[in-house]
């Protein structure tokens, strides 16, 4: 008879996983060759800080703290906090500490009075979007009762933890900050294991991200940012039983160090009703038992983390501290325009052997700032990496567009599930492999079936309304959400006939070539407040940033090295996004493939003064 056991290690990801609900593995704590992959797309990618940085597990934590008499345990909505609580708990009493745990959640106002705030914010029960929280975190809690807990000699150690513990405002206690990327957030709270601040018990998913969206990610943000340089170690706290952290000084310097050099962010991904088998197929080491992959979030830095590596210990923070700490290095002379909002994404969509986005538009500027409170709006452009010969993209409207009756067909199919003759009202363009199909707000567009699009775009990623999506369900078998209304508002009918092929498609052309080079230029839409260049070169080429921040992927080809002035080298492979900030001012790319590379950058335009109005 075969006996097996179980090691305490698998029960820990047993339990892991039922706390969580998504198909990306977790940020292995150490390096790990094998997942790790060094010659191709790497889903880990890290930044290695040197020795002795980087810290492992709670025995090591626990040793730093009992050094101080009182301590502030702070950190996102997210974090398991009765768990780091347990951990540190069981160390603390095996060495004889008397510790006085405070939550700080007991301070918290009740959770009717927390909706009761939040309520003008969410846009009602039945819409997607609400509007950017105005107020800060510190208005979810009776001050009179912060105010009440004191440091107490009566014990060894006084700990006051939970999200907002640093607003007791102990001037002489340390802050402890733990942080948990934006997709764990996610997965834990589509699991039940997690709920939005302030509230009792989970609700419907989509309400609890629009909540994270508009109200918890804001004001979080805005404490984060005030904790920054008043906090002593920042850890992560990603795994279950175990943390990995780093001091002030190491965080700060990795980030300055970034901030002149080089970055990638750690992607992650998503599958959805229309996603394909590209990604899947060919990106190493995402689950490949996944239905399919709609998305990456390859820079969509509102959810994205920073991963730094020490001694081989992996730790990551969200992309806001770079921002926080290094908005002026990394975006230069733009940084007065978005302050510490980075400001370009790069993302796929992937609807290769899948299906076609819906027929969607995206909100002007002026209406993203008073419906939604954004500051700037989700102008897009396709970038076709890869496509099958059949690809299309639905672009822009027929000549004869009428919008009355082309609204009553997507009211009726929406009442009646009927299906729309879509291509007698919006037109359908052949995609070829490296179009760029330009899509200004307010312009009616989708990505067809069998396309593999690199979306290079403003930021904000969440407001797409949708008019009509092929009268089909989502993958847990509900109707897609129909946003008729807000289309309407923002749908500019104006972009119909021969014009489109003319504005939005990009024509492009050489405007610098060498003997093995040339920079091409792919024109954008006068709205957009970023331009595109690609660079196809057989050995080096060399870029100055000219005070601006570039966002570049190698879209043919199979790997190039990067040197920045500073003497870093870092490679990177096909299909990965990587960031040059404004502050590396000049960078060489050399060619490792035995085939032309071919490198697109996104920077922005030197006149974006129409995004101040």
């Amino acid at each position: 008879m075969l006996v097996t056991t179980t090691t305490s290690l698998e029960k820990k990801d047993r339990i892991q996983d039922a706390r969580r609900s998504g198909s990306q593995p977790l940020l292995p704590q150490r390096v790990q060759e094998n997942i790790l992959t060094k010659d191709d797309y790497q889903i880990f990618p890290h930044h290695a800080i040197g020795p002795g940085k980087i810290f492992i597990g709670y025995e090591s934590l626990a040793n730093w703290i009992k050094s101080y008499p009182n301590i502030i345990i702070d950190g996102y909505n997210g974090v398991f906090w009765q768990d780091i609580r347990a951990s540190l708990s069981q160390i603390f009493d095996s060495k004889g500490l008397r510790v006085n745990w405070i939550d700080v959640a007991s301070c918290m106002k009740s959770a009717e009075e927390i909706q009761r705030l939040v309520e003008p914010f969410l846009g009602g029960p039945e819409t997607l979007w609400g509007k950017k929280f105005e107020y800060e975190l510190k208005d979810f809690f009776h001050s009179e009762s912060l105010d009440a807990i004191r440091p107490d000699d009566q014990f060894d150690v006084i700990i006051v933890y939970g999200t907002g513990a640093a607003l007791v405002n102990w001037e002489h206690a340390p802050i402890i900050y733990m942080d948990v990327p934006k997709n764990e957030i996610q997965y834990r709270m589509r699991a039940g294991s997690v709920v939005n601040l302030g509230n009792n018990q989970p609700e419907r998913l989509s309400d609890m991200y629009k909540r994270f969206y508009f109200v918890d990610w804001v004001v979080l943000n805005g404490h984060k940012k005030r904790l920054l340089n008043k906090t002593s170690i920042f850890a992560d706290v990603q795994w279950l039983n175990s943390v990995n952290w780093m001091k002030k000084e190491s965080l700060h310097d990795a980030l300055h160090s970034i901030g002149k050099s080089v970055f990638r962010v750690r992607p992650w991904f998503e599958a959805g009703a229309w996603g394909g088998q590209w990604m899947k197929d060919r990106l190493k080491g995402i689950n490949k038992d996944e239905v399919n992959y709609a998305w990456s979030f390859e820079l969509i830095v509102p959810e994205n983390g920073l991963v730094f590596e020490s001694d081989g210990y992996l730790l990551e923070l969200s992309f806001d501290f770079l921002m926080f700490a290094e908005s002026k290095a990394v975006l230069g002379k733009h940084a007065k325009v978005f302050g510490d909002e980075f400001p370009i994404r790069f993302d796929f969509l992937d609807t290769w052997n899948g299906g076609n986005l819906s027929i969607q538009c995206h909100p002007t500027l002026s209406y993203i700032r008073q419906t939604f409170g954004e500051s700037i709006t989700q102008d897009e452009t396709y970038y076709i990496l890869a496509c099958k010969d059949n690809a299309q993209v639905y672009l822009g409207f027929q000549e004869n567009i009428d919008p009355e009756k082309f609204r009553n067909a997507l009211e009726n199919s929406r009442i009646n599930n009927t299906t729309v003759p879509i291509e007698e009202y919006v037109q359908v363009h052949t995609a070829h492999k490296h179009d760029l199909f330009l899509i200004p707000n307010g312009t009616v567009h989708s990505a067809g079936t069998n396309n593999v699009v690199l979306e290079i775009s403003a930021t904000p990623y969440i407001f797409t309304f949708k008019m009509y999506d092929w009268v089909r369900l989502d993958l847990n078998g509900e109707p897609r959400a129909i946003n008729i209304e807000h289309a309407f508002n923002n749908l500019d009918f104006e972009r119909k006939g021969d014009s489109v092929g003319k504005e939005l498609i990009s024509n492009p052309r050489i405007i610098q070539e060498g003997n093995d080079w040339k920079l091409i230029h792919l024109p954008t839409h006068a709205a957009h407040f970023y331009d595109v260049h690609r660079f196809e070169f057989d050995s080096s080429i060399k870029i100055n940033t000219d005070g601006s921040c570039h966002v570049l992927m190698l879209v043919e080809g199979t790997s190039v090295s990067v040197r920045t002035a500073d003497g870093t080298t870092t490679i990177f492979h096909f299909a990965e996004t990587f960031v040059i900030p404004a502050a590396t001012e000049e960078y060489t790319i050399t060619n490792l493939g035995k085939d032309k590379a071919k490198l697109v950058k996104a920077f922005l335009k030197e006149n974006i003064d129409f995004l101040t109005l």
